[in-house]
């Protein structure tokens, strides 16, 4: 990837708009998938949080909220790469 942010240095939106949507989505990720994991703590799984749950001795990253949270962890890479870049 060339840049991680979704606009150029004088504010404005990228010239290459498939490089510019492309970089903004691989931002939106993790931010989504802590969110999901918010809302499945407050709300409850439902019955699905039942399936992931079945077994008594299963891990304990067996459930929705972990597994989004995992999810979360390992789509922060395009914003770390963005801080590191803004720190330059």
């Amino acid at each position: 990837m060339v840049g991680m942010s979704c606009m150029n240095k004088a504010g404005g939106p990228k010239e290459s708009a498939t490089l510019g949507a492309a970089d903004c989505l691989s931002l939106a990720a993790a931010p989504t998938f802590a969110v999901m994991a918010l809302l499945t703590a407050v709300l409850g799984g439902g019955p699905l949080a039942m399936l992931c749950s079945a077994a008594p001795d299963a891990s304990p990253l067996t459930g929705m909220i972990p597994m989004y949270l995992l999810m979360s962890a390992f789509h922060t890479t395009p914003w770390l790469k963005l801080i590191s870049r803004a720190r330059q």
